[in-house]
């Protein structure tokens, strides 16, 4: 079988991929978790007072959650995760302290990937992850992620692999660039971060199995034969492959069936008190009723007047009276504020 350089000697682009690839095919281990760590947590029961596979698992759903809230990138997240699991694999942490460290995963890889204007500050993410420490206590526990990472956290992870695998692969199909959809691809390896035994998989691995089993439901042999040549390339045994599939496929099975609470479906929900009522911004609250246009063409001054003085005394009393007790729901999918009755932690519905 010939390799991915000989199908298309003449693209420039399949070079520079096949040379991207290759770097990442060296780097991937680096930023691996470490395995005996994460078979520890594994291994951990959840009475016991140490982090285990459920609490894991749910601190990664906290992650995507808020990365949807902010409307971050994929990237965002999947570097969260992985200097989760990274950090998690070599330190013993206790479940009163994964919040805290959930929250620092999520500042680091922002800024990581995102623009420098797009980043919220601590005390946002503080207040809308309902974390139960404090700005100083994030600071403390960035600067002991960052000493046990060696500030190395431009990763390359499975999502890496999976945007230069697609490309690689329409780079050397006559198929429709729709046909392989790379939005599915991303959502099937969020599944996948969303259970910790993927994190012992290596990321091209991973990303293979995604990219093969795609393949295989659009029954394209063409696709198939160049996932082959891929596969190839990468060096990834036969054995190694079968194993992954097999398990990712499962994963999929299990997040497409109906019974399977997805991080997509849940509702960020908070309970504030009166006092943090009084500070939230305004755009928090209900918008004031504007007043009634009236159906004749022309208002005199006078009414005019009176016009404009009710709109803004209208957001007078908004700012300055605000409800009692509220919760505040956040639906991620329109993000469109609702208030409800008193609560005071965060919960998935």
């Amino acid at each position: 079988m010939k390799d991915l350089a000989a199908l298309d000697n003449t693209s420039n682009e399949a070079f520079k991929l096949l040379k991207q690839l290759n770097v990442h095919l060296e780097q991937e281990c680096k930023y691996q978790p470490k395995e005996k760590g994460l078979i520890l947590i594994e291994s951990t029961a959840e009475n016991d007072n140490t982090i285990c596979p459920k609490s894991r698992n749910a601190k990664v759903e906290d992650l995507w959650s808020l990365t949807n809230f902010y409307g971050f990138r994929m990237e965002t997240f999947v570097l969260a995760v992985n200097i989760l699991d990274r950090f998690l694999a070599i330190m013993k942490v206790k479940p009163k302290h994964l919040s805290c460290i959930g929250v620092c995963c999520f500042q680091l890889a922002a800024r990581v990937v995102e623009e420098e204007c797009n980043i919220p500050s601590t005390h946002d993410v503080i207040r809308i992850s309902q974390c139960k420490c404090t700005v100083s206590d994030i600071k403390r526990m960035e600067k002991i992620i960052s000493e046990k990472l060696h500030f190395e956290f431009k990763a390359t992870t499975a999502l890496t692999f999976l945007h230069l695998y697609h490309t690689l692969v329409l780079c050397h199909s006559s198929e429709r660039k729709e046909v392989l959809n790379l939005d599915k691809l991303e959502a099937q390896l969020k599944a996948c971060n969303c259970r910790l035994i993927f994190s012992k998989a290596k990321p091209s691995v991973l990303a293979l199995c995604l990219l093969t089993l795609e393949v295989e439901t659009l029954k394209s042999l063409e696709l198939f034969e160049i996932a082959l040549h891929v596969q190839k390339h990468s060096k990834v045994k036969d054995t190694d492959m079968l194993y992954w599939r097999e398990l990712v496929s499962q994963c999929l099975a299990d997040y497409s069936s109906p019974e399977c609470c997805k991080p997509d479906h849940k509702k960020l929900v908070w309970i504030v008190s009166r006092r943090t009522a009084q500070n939230l911004h305004n755009s928090y609250y209900s918008v004031p009723e504007l007043p009634t246009i009236p159906e004749y063409g022309f208002m005199n001054e006078s009414e005019s007047e009176d016009s404009c003085e009710d709109m803004s005394s209208g957001e007078d009393n908004l700012s300055s009276s605000p409800p009692s007790d509220l919760e505040v729901s956040f639906f991620f999918d329109d993000c469109k504020p609702k208030l409800k009755r008193r609560s005071r932690h965060l919960y998935p519905l």
